[in-house]
């Protein structure tokens, strides 16, 4: 495979890598929401990438012929794109509900607090 085949496997590395940074080097809870979002497209764009075929038609009366692309993994990411906005949505929710208790976003902070009224 030559460089440009391998483009959309190294973008897709190089988001899972990014998300996997923002959730576990991050403080703030909004960018470790953030990082979540960024890895679910990673992995999106990864079931997109492997379903794509060079020169491939579309699946509409195939009568027998070869080279059509699958429709089924486009579904499922689509699928998947629904249930990432649900996450995000009750995820910021949530922490809008915490940012009105502890008048902060940072989970060292929140942690602190939590440890003292123990």
């Amino acid at each position: 495979m030559e460089l440009l085949n391998k483009f959309p496997y190294i973008a897709n590395c190089a988001l899972l890598i990014l998300g996997l940074w923002g959730v576990l080097s991050q403080d703030n809870l909004f960018k470790k929401i953030i990082g979540i979002n960024i890895m679910q497209s990673s992995a999106i764009l990864f079931f997109i990438n492997l379903a794509y075929l060079n020169n491939g038609k579309i699946p509409i009366n195939p009568q027998g012929e070869t080279g059509y692309i699958a429709p089924l993994p486009h579904v499922l990411m689509l699928t998947a794109i629904v249930v990432g906005v649900a996450f995000t949505a009750v995820a910021l929710s949530l922490l809008i509900k915490i940012n009105k208790g502890y008048r902060t976003s940072k989970e060292s902070v929140i942690t602190k607090r939590e440890k003292s009224k123990l």
